[in-house]
């Protein structure tokens, strides 16, 4: 297959792990393309901008690429420099802002539909990562401009009074680094505390800021609804109305199972929405579609990450290999 819209592989996605399938895509010699509906790795260009990874550098190479950092814990632009270079470098082929709209069959083939063309292949890879749609709060102003789900940056909050809602990785950065600009912050936290998947070195500065009342949090409580100029907070002791300029609302994020479900894979019948695939190849209960990356975990977000589903590169291309006689 060598026309201008025709591949052998067609990857949805242009994140860590699609760039790694990619990689082992053209390592066997087959004809594909990455399409990415926003920049490349864009989930981690819109992650907050003095973002540090858990992981170390080594855990998120892709391809056997070495990933030199300056740090034993990457930060967000040394990731986006990394993978720029790994695309670049490799010569991957990657149309970028152009979404994927459908798949569907077509004569023994699969036929995708972008916001810009159609395109023909025998197999597709879907690698579509989980953080372009937030989990809603779905109460009262939850649609006011004062309210975000993703968080960039500390000092547009300088001087302001955030809500900040949740306990996990995001909202603790949020809340310490809006502090650390000035912000009066509060932290709506639905358990008892700070989560336990909060990096080990971030936990107890976490901790220490709300013993001493720096940050005032309210545990065990729920944000029932938020106004222009203040916020209603159901705790324990009963409501709490607070002032308040913004809200991040740091509630996590979930994959698109709208699309996969559209597309045709299986979903769990329960919360979790689990994609159906086989996890010797990655391939769905359609023939010759798989899945890579988070996308796998379906809800659970925290099943997967670019250390641990590398590998899917590695046994998507080996199955299609199989398939094509290669």
């Amino acid at each position: 297959m060598n026309s201008t819209n025709q591949f052998d592989i067609i990857i949805v996605g242009g994140g860590p792990i699609g760039l790694a399938c990619a990689l082992e895509a053209k390592k066997a010699g087959l004809h594909y393309c990455i399409l990415e509906k926003g920049c490349l790795v864009n989930s981690l260009y819109n992650y907050p901008v003095n973002m540090t990874f858990f992981s170390t550098s080594e855990k998120l190479e892709i391809g056997g690429i070495p990933f030199v950092s300056n740090n034993i814990k990457p930060t967000r632009p040394e990731a986006l420099e990394y993978y720029r270079r790994v695309a670049t470098s490799n010569h991957v082929t990657i149309h970028l802002q152009e979404e994927v709209k459908d798949i569907t069959p077509a004569n023994g083939k699969y036929q995708v539909v972008t916001t810009k063309q159609t395109y023909t292949t025998t197999f597709v890879v879907i690698a579509t990562g989980f953080y372009d749609i937030p989990v809603k709060m779905n109460i009262p102003g939850e649609e006011l401009p004062k309210v975000v789900h993703y968080y960039k940056d500390p000092h547009f909050y300088a001087m302001q009074k955030v809500v900040v809602v949740g306990a996990n990785n995001s909202a603790v950065d949020a809340a310490l680094e809006t502090w650390r600009k000035g912000a009066e912050v509060t932290m709506v936290i639905r358990n008892e505390g700070i989560g336990q998947r909060v990096k080990y070195w971030v936990k107890p500065d976490m901790e220490n800021r709300i013993k001493e009342g720096s940050i005032k949090a309210y545990t065990n409580s729920t944000l029932m609804a938020i106004r222009e100029k203040e916020v209603d907070i159901q705790t324990p002791d009963g409501l709490v109305t607070i002032e308040n300029d913004y809200v991040i609302a740091m509630t996590g994020y979930q994959p698109n199972c709208n699309f996969l479900q559209k597309t045709g894979i299986h979903l769990s019948q329960d919360e979790v929405l689990q994609p159906a695939y086989d996890p010797q190849t990655m391939e769905t209960n359609l023939p010759n579609i798989y899945l890579a990356g988070v996308v796998c975990g379906g809800m659970n977000t925290h099943v997967w990450f670019i250390e641990n589903s590398r590998e899917h590169a590695l046994l998507i291309i080996r199955s299609i290999k199989k398939k094509m006689n290669l």
